[in-house]
């Protein structure tokens, strides 16, 4: 087996006993990436930084004081901000720009001896479940079925692509409204959102303040683990970021959930539900009763309004958000015709900077806030956003330890097959998960099984408020009961 498909906690240990350097483990991942073009999962590759950032590792390594990350390659979302790398979200409106600064989430990677692969592919600016709004093409999902491209999710697919096809150990993602427990789902890897405030989201460019969260996509529940326990703390530079103790993440991995209150909510049973889904659903709630957890029917009510209100409101925050880009200071300005002014060079630099999604979303976000609107549609989607974080609140009061349920509607669909589809078509790839970030609560999904036609399937657990550590354990007993060990076919 070679070394880039290694999970974290394996490779740590061999860097630590010094069966492997760190230099040979990123050399490994980045033939594997060269060999990897097809899936178009790396959209910058930053092979020198790499190798110096794995011979540093191996300087730490060899003092034996390393942590848990040292040496460990990863891909990064172009999400993230990285000092003198491209970041531009996928969008031709910050084509070349390079930071002068560092994200807090990398800089805590870099400082724990991580090792930066190079920058991978994502829905632009965030806003997509399929990958295919990217300026940079489509990432492809490692999986296919007859010869069919397959979409790795959205928005992280280019995180999600790039850990099935073992490119790298491990990628950041971001978590808006399901960006990485979706992808995560189509191409049976594991991928946690925090609880918000979490992890800091300081340099990571804004797509819905209120609701984004970057968390980790890994090979394992273990991974997940380790790896969130590197990008979690508080920051004082972000003002969302909560001042509370990390825990220990990978020692809460005891398997042991007897006892524990596992609710199963009756609104996500939704009406069309693939029978697979619901198949995979008391698959996982009977791996769960095993496990010696009690199963407890609960209600969540508000449920069927919360993809409307996160519809009103993340594009709300978007077009707030991406008022930035303007040509005036950064990243991409159009070419102006003599007599323009300063308005006609906002009009055509955001016309020819953003994508078709971006511009939707920008203007429903715009119109949503107008005078004469604000409170029939955004202050309106506020109130039901607080009322569906109440019905959290009283499955948890109420003795719920987590909770169980589908983490996408159906396994990964066809790269254009969504082309001539209504956008809420594509949005209701997101019914199972946008709750999640409306409540800010912290969900994982984990690869369960098989559909019918040998794609991956993944199970959501949702935990309670700064719960990780909990939610992880549940994760790990549904992980080792379910067994899922199947990688795609190599064909890229």
């Amino acid at each position: 087996m070679s070394a880039n498909s290694w999970t974290i906690a394996a490779a740590r240990d061999a860097l630590r006993k010094g069966d492997i350097t760190a230099v040979d483990l990123t050399m490994s991942c980045l033939t594997a990436i060269d060999a990897g073009d097809a899936l178009n999962a790396f959209v910058h590759k930053t092979p020198e930084i790499a190798l110096d950032q794995a011979r540093a590792a191996d300087a730490r390594l060899a003092t034996g004081e390393a942590p848990a990350m040292c040496g460990i390659p990863l891909g990064i979302k172009d999400l993230f901000c990285t000092k003198g790398v491209p970041s531009q979200a996928a969008s031709n409106i910050l084509r070349g720009f390079k930071p002068e600064y560092e994200s807090t989430v990398t800089t805590k990677l870099f400082d724990a001896g991580a090792v930066m692969l190079g920058k991978l592919n994502m829905d632009e600016f965030a806003m997509g479940s399929s990958n295919e709004s990217s300026c940079y093409g489509n990432a492809v999902n490692p999986w296919k079925v007859d010869d069919r491209a397959l979409t790795p999710g959205g928005s992280s697919g280019g995180s999600a692509a790039a850990v099935a096809a073992d490119l790298c150990l491990a990628a950041t993602g971001t978590d808006t409204g399901g960006s990485i427990r979706q992808p995560a789902a189509f191409t049976g890897i594991v991928g946690i959102k925090p609880t918000y405030g979490r992890v800091s989201r300081w340099g990571i460019v804004a797509f819905a303040s209120s609701l984004d969260q970057a968390g980790p996509m890994t090979k394992t529940v273990r991974d997940a683990a380790i790896f969130l326990q590197a990008m979690a703390g508080h920051d004082p530079k972000d003002s969302t970021s909560a001042d509370i103790a990390v825990p220990d993440f990978e020692a809460a991995l005891t398997g042991d959930i007897r006892g524990k209150v596992i609710g199963i909510p009756k609104e996500y049973r939704m009406d069309g539900m693939p029978e697979e889904i619901e198949a995979l659903w008391q698959n996982g709630i009977a791996m769960m009763r095993d496990a010696g957890a009690e199963i407890r029917d609960i209600s969540l009510p508000h449920t069927k309004y919360a993809l409307p209100a996160y519809y009103v409101i993340a594009p709300a925050e978007a077009s707030s958000n991406l008022a930035r880009y303007d040509g005036v200071r950064y990243g991409h300005r159009a070419k102006l015709a003599q007599g323009d002014g300063i308005t006609e060079m906002y009009e055509k630099t955001r016309a020819e900077g953003f994508g078709p999604e971006v511009q939707r979303r920008v203007m429903t976000g715009t119109y949503v806030l107008s005078a004469g609107f604000y409170d029939a549609y955004y202050n309106r989607a506020r109130r039901v956003r607080a009322l569906i974080k109440r019905d959290f609140d009283l499955a948890f009061a109420a003795g719920v330890d987590a909770i169980l349920t589908p983490a996408t509607p159906s396994s990964a669909f066809g790269l254009g097959e969504m082309a001539n589809a209504s956008p809420v078509e594509m949005y209701l790839n997101d019914v199972f998960t946008v709750t999640v970030n409306l409540a800010g609560l912290p969900g994982v999904a984990v690869p369960v099984g098989l559909d019918a036609k040998g794609l991956p399937l993944g199970l959501q657990l949702i935990g309670k408020p700064w719960d990780e550590a909990g939610l992880l354990n549940h994760a790990y007993v549904l992980e080792k009961a379910a067994g899922f060990v199947s990688k795609p076919r190599k064909w890229w």
